[in-house]
Order: structure tokens, then sequence, then C-alpha cells
């Protein structure tokens, strides 16, 4: 499992968690009519979690690291960086504001409902 799955489940839930509210889905529902994915409000999951916590997690990819739970190491914002399509990531404050808003969009686009400012 890739840095980016660590990131959607632990805004998301676990893909355990989707696996075993699919199949409860299916019991009850009827087998033609898949039920729709609801979009997860991105700020106010990440916002709560975050609670009393001096993050800028709105921003700064190592925060948000840090608010999930993972090791905001350069290796793993690199390697997170490689999965979104970016080869030449070095670390920089720019490459970073890159990687927050890159990682944003892909969460955006895996069904989470994000403020436009933190999109780019």
């Amino acid at each position: 499992m890739g840095i980016f799955s660590t990131i959607k489940n632990a805004i998301f839930g676990s893909d355990d968690d989707d696996k075993a509210a699919e199949v409860a889905a299916a019991k009850e529902a009827a087998p033609t009519a898949p039920a729709p994915i609801s979009e997860v409000d991105v700020e106010a999951r990440l916002g709560a979690m975050a609670g009393a916590a001096d993050l800028n997690w709105r921003t700064s990819i190592v925060d948000l690291f840090k608010l999930l739970g993972l090791d905001p190491s350069y290796g793993n914002r690199k390697e997170l960086a490689q999965e979104l399509g970016r080869t030449d990531y070095s670390g920089t404050a720019e490459d970073n504001i890159w990687l927050h808003k890159a990682t944003m969009q892909e969460v955006a686009k895996n069904g989470g409902k994000v403020p436009s400012d933190m999109l780019g």
C-alpha cells in the first residue's frame, strides 16, 4: 500500500471499512442498483481530527502527515510525490506546496469535498 492510500484511508476510513459497508449495502439493496459514493467533507473531517492541535494542515504537507499519524520524512514525501507523478521532488518549499495541493486534488478525485483554496 502506498503513501497516498494511507492518507486516503486515514481521511475516508480503511478499505476494509469500505468492503464491510459494501457487503452490508449489497444485502439490503437490489443487486443491479449500486449505492452512490458520498463525498467526504475533508476540511471538516481533518478539522475534527486536529482538535486543538497547533498544526497548519490546510497548507503544510508536513503538518498534514503529522495530523494523519504519518512520518513526514523527506523519503515519505518523495515517495508520495512519485505516486502523484512527480519524479523531480527535492523537498523545497515550492515542492512541498505543490505536494500538498496535488494530494488534496487526488483526495478530491477520490470522493473528497475539498475547499477550492486547498486545491491550487
